[in-house]
């Protein structure tokens, strides 16, 4: 298992910053972003940190001509709004926890694949407690296919 992924941890966080901004969907940000540009984030993320994440954001919206959606899970939250860095974290957490499970799995495959899964829509739903579940929970949870 992969621990402590930072580049991992912030490219999950600019993936969630920028549905925040653009009120999309995740799965849509990482579809309109595109593998190379995930994996160019990825790779250089501990130069990509250095600058405001507002400013990496505005980068990629450019450079991917990322258009706003209607997604808008922050004005519909009825609770305290976890960060972005939070929702990060989730996302970071489990990508490794399924890497180290999917050895073979390239870490982009991965985080591609839970993005676009029905997992994001759960953790993005800030009306619940299912992005405060326990990493295990939330691991489980992904490999049975739906809440447990």
């Amino acid at each position: 298992m992969i621990k402590n992924d930072n580049n991992l941890f912030f490219t999950c966080s600019l993936i969630e910053f920028i549905g925040r901004i653009r009120k999309l969907k995740r799965k849509d940000v990482v579809d309109m972003l595109e593998r190379k540009n995930i994996q160019h984030i990825y790779n250089y993320a501990d130069i990509l940190h250095c600058e405001p994440i507002t400013t990496v954001t505005d980068e990629y919206i450019k450079i991917c001509n990322i258009k706003s959606g209607n997604f808008d899970n922050i004005s519909t939250c009825k609770y305290d709004i976890p960060s972005y860095w939070d929702i990060g974290k989730v996302y970071s957490r489990l990508i490794q926890d399924i890497a180290g499970i999917n050895e073979n799995k390239n870490i982009i495959d991965i985080l591609e694949e839970i993005y676009r899964s029905w997992i994001s829509d759960s953790i993005s739903n800030y009306n619940s407690d299912f992005f405060y579940q326990s990493r295990d929970y939330i691991r489980e949870c992904y490999k049975e296919g739906s809440v447990i």
